[in-house]
Parts: C-alpha cells; sequence; structure tokens
C-alpha cells in the first residue's frame, strides 16, 4: 500500500510541476498585506499578520469566499506560521517598526475552531524573520535575527515539544541568515535563500545569502549542498514541498526593484537546483501553503521593501 501511494503521489507531483500557476478569482476579496504567513487547516486557508493590526482572514477553495476571524492579540509580521494539530502556532516572528522591530518573545497559539488566541511559553533564544517547520511531532526554528532590519543575524537551531514543553539547542546551521522559510523533503531540511539585513551599515537587502544549507535528520548533521548555490538570490520567500523538491517562490533581491516571480526548487535526492513556471505575480515578504498537491501564495509586496501591498492569491496544481 506504501509503495501505491508513492507512486501516487509522485505521479501527482509530476503533474503539478508541469502546471503553471493559475490566480484564484474569490467571491470577495481578503486584505493587501506583507510579511504575514498563510497556514491550511482542515482543508482551509489561515492568512494572517503583517504590519499593522490586519485581521486573520479564512478562505474556503470550495466556496471562494473569504471570511474574517477575531482579532490577533498583537501585531505579528516576519515569520513563517504552522499547523500543529490543527492549531497554528507562532514563534520566530517580530513586532513593531522599521529597522528595530522586536522579536515576539512567547510562542503564540490560535485555536481555529474556538477562533481564540492564547499565549504560549516563553521562547529562550528570541528572534524573528526565522523559518520554522513542523517534523515528526516537534516544532523546529532556524536562524532568525535578533534585532529588526538592523543586526543580529544568526544560525541559531532549535526545536521544542509542544507535548512536554522542552526546548533543546540543535547544532548551529553553516550560516546565518534571516527573512527566510524553510521547509522539510524526505527527512532533509533545506535552508536557501535570505540575507543577512544590516540596515546598521545601510546594507539591509545586499547581503544575500547564495548557499544551500541542508541538515539530514537521519543523520542529525547540517552539510551544504556543494557547488549549488541558489539561481536566484533572494529574500522573503516562501517554500512548498512536492516529493523530493522544495520549492522556493518569489522574494525580494538586490538586483532589481520589482520583486521576483522565479520558483526554483531543491531536489534532496540530487542536491540540484531546477527553474519551474514563474508566478503570474512577483512578490515577497509572503508565504505559501499547500492542500494536498495544491500550493497556494498570497498577498506580499510587488516591489523591493514595504509597499505595494498586494492581495491577489494565486495556485499551482489547482487544476
Amino acid at each position: 500500500m506504501r509503495k501505491i501511494y508513492s507512486l501516487a503521489f509522485c505521479l501527482i507531483s509530476a503533474y503539478a510541476f508541469g502546471q503553471t500557476w493559475h490566480d484564484v478569482e474569490t467571491k470577495n476579496e481578503s486584505t493587501a498585506r506583507s510579511e504575514n504567513s498563510m497556514v491550511a487547516v482542515k482543508g482551509k486557508l489561515y492568512l494572517f499578520g503583517g504590519r499593522g493590526m490586519k485581521p486573520m482572514e479564512v478562505y474556503d477553495p470550495k466556496t471562494g469566499l473569504w471570511e474574517k476571524r477575531g482579532e490577533l492579540p498583537l501585531e505579528i509580521h516576519h515569520f513563517q506560521a504552522v499547523n500543529y494539530n490543527n492549531e497554528i502556532y507562532v514563534l520566530g516572528a517580530l513586532s513593531g517598526p522599521f529597522p528595530h522591530e522586536t522579536p515576539i518573545p512567547n510562542i503564540y497559539i490560535y485555536n481555529p475552531k474556538k477562533d481564540e488566541w492564547r499565549k504560549g511559553p516563553e521562547i529562550p533564544r528570541k528572534r524573528g524573520a526565522a523559518g520554522c517547520f513542523v517534523y515528526k511531532g516537534k516544532i523546529y526554528m532556524v536562524n532568525g535575527i535578533q534585532d529588526g532590519h538592523w543586526d543580529g543575524h544568526v544560525n541559531w537551531f532549535d526545536s521544542y515539544d509542544p507535548k512536554t514543553g522542552e526546548w533543546e539547542i540543535l547544532p548551529d546551521s553553516p550560516h546565518a541568515r534571516d527573512h527566510i522559510n524553510v521547509a522539510v523533503a524526505k527527512d532533509m531540511l533545506v535552508v536557501a535563500g535570505g540575507r543577512k539585513s544590516q540596515h546598521r551599515t545601510n546594507e539591509v537587502f545586499t547581503l544575500v545569502v547564495p548557499y544551500t544549507d541542508v541538515f539530514n535528520f537521519k543523520k542529525q548533521k547540517w552539510h551544504t549542498a556543494e557547488g549549488q548555490i541558489i539561481p536566484t538570490m533572494r529574500a522573503g520567500n516562501a517554500v512548498a514541498v512536492l516529493g523530493d523538491k522544495v520549492l522556493f517562490m518569489g522574494g525580494e533581491g538586490p538586483d532589481q526593484e520589482a520583486a521576483h516571480d522565479e520558483v526554483e526548487a531543491f531536489d534532496v535526492k540530487s542536491m540540484t537546483w531546477s527553474s519551474l513556471p514563474k508566478l503570474n505575480h512577483g512578490r515577497h515578504g509572503m508565504s505559501a501553503t499547500q492542500i494536498g498537491s495544491t500550493v497556494y501564495i498570497s498577498s506580499g509586496v510587488a516591489k523591493r521593501g514595504g509597499s505595494p501591498e498586494q492581495n491577489s492569491m494565486e495556485c499551482l496544481g489547482c487544476e
């Protein structure tokens, strides 16, 4: 049964790679925002966060409708939220104005069924603009920055066990970076893109990180993929996983004013990069999420910096 399922998923993934992105025609509009996150829970898309007090909005692909939910407990931006047991966990986030945005010191948890937020435990090693993901019952946080866009980018790697409340410090990644989204494919964490934001020296956009760092969970070791720099160097990109590949979508780079529309995939089996169909709308400062093999991406900024914010949504593999 497992072999049949794996073959079916590979065929679905191959189909998705051959498709182009399609604009999602919704029956009403969501709020334009950036530096936000989007998480799938039980077939619906939860879009929230961003600079300013933006509302929580939920999209139902079956009806095409956006629905507003209760207010967030505080301003949350520059983060990658995750789904853990059908609740949304926020950690590795920032709050406040540029350039000294403050890392949010605690985990915040949203219960979609109750439409309620609760304040979770304190985060020992505080930073924002970090990559977060769930792997085998634990929540992981990697890299990030301690002082907004000013300085203090780190190569820290930590795990949190929601069942026990215990934190564990893991081996540092090979390269510090912030403004990242990350993902795991086939027991391999892929960390690529991002930058070392440093407004202190007027280098917010320029210190992009070219290296592709991979953490092998089975071996519990990091390595940098030899000769495999990310083809389009950028930060503030979204990620998704299809089969053996981690997709890096959009982003903000030092070499052009327009947000990137490139979609590039890193294959954890061959340890190589390839290019996929481009987004319809260049965007950065957003995240992507998946329902099955369909990838959704929404919001973000159309140009380098903080404006103009968008509210459009597009999908891959949605036909």
